[in-house]
């Protein structure tokens, strides 16, 4: 018994625009646009498939306030593409933002609602990932990350060090999930979230438990009566458990 990461989801003033903006900059189609969220998937991809982590952009009406702690490494193949995309994705409503990288390769972004998101230069270890080369996460210890989330899915763990901790799907198909080590301590709740399902004919509340006894623990924050189950990893992001599929 075990669970995978099936997507991301984002917190947005308005999910319809958002979602637009994520399928154009991915090359994505918006697969479902619901009153409840919006669905950003690849072409050509049966969902849920290692190949991709999706989008699933929710309406949440509470402005964004800190950085987030979530957020999406964007891969190139050439310093021409670099720069092709930069500016593809500025005339679609990015803007440049100032976290305080100084002088990097790559360059940092935000979405139109303020989501910040990296787009690499030309790197050897994502020139198969598609579109997506990382889904990063800010963390305290990447090497108690990558103990939990290594035993909480199938993904193998490629590299673990005191700065930063690298794991991909066991199929070696996809993006790379990478917890960094940051200074920043994590206020309030995340406005990207991960959405892990465990795989059809296992047993939503037995998977439950078994990320409960790995460290994980149960968040209350208003949901109510849903399908999910809502969890917290050891430094306190948010998860959600979906049903098998």
């Amino acid at each position: 018994m075990t669970t995978r990461l099936v997507q991301i989801s984002m917190k947005a003033a308005d999910k319809s625009a958002l979602g637009r903006f994520w399928a154009e900059a991915l090359g994505w189609e918006v697969t479902g646009d619901t009153a409840d969220e919006t669905n950003v998937e690849p072409g050509g991809v049966t969902y849920p498939s290692p190949e991709a982590v999706c989008i699933d952009v929710l309406t949440v009406p509470v402005p964004k306030t800190v950085k987030n702690r979530v957020h999406l490494d964007l891969a190139t193949t050439s310093e021409a593409h670099q720069a092709e995309l930069v500016s593809r994705l500025r005339e679609l409503g990015a803007t440049p933002v100032d976290i305080g990288q100084g002088d990097v390769p790559w360059t940092v972004l935000a979405d139109p609602e303020g989501n910040e998101f990296c787009v690499l230069e030309p790197r050897e270890l994502y020139r198969d990932t598609g579109p997506v080369a990382a889904v990063v996460v800010d963390c305290a210890d990447p090497r108690a990350m990558a103990r939990f989330w290594g035993e909480a899915m199938d993904w193998n763990v490629h590299e673990v060090t005191d700065d930063v901790a690298r794991l991909r799907s066991a199929k070696a198909v996809g993006p790379y999930l990478e917890f960094i080590r940051t200074p920043d301590a994590k206020t309030g709740l995340n406005r990207v979230h991960f959405d892990l399902r465990p795989y059809p004919g296992d047993d939503q509340a037995a998977e439950a438990a078994r990320l409960r006894a790995l460290g994980a623990t149960d968040l209350d924050f208003g949901q109510g009566d849903v399908s999910w189950t809502v969890l917290t990893d050891p430094e306190g992001n948010e998860f959600c458990l979906l049903v098998p599929l």
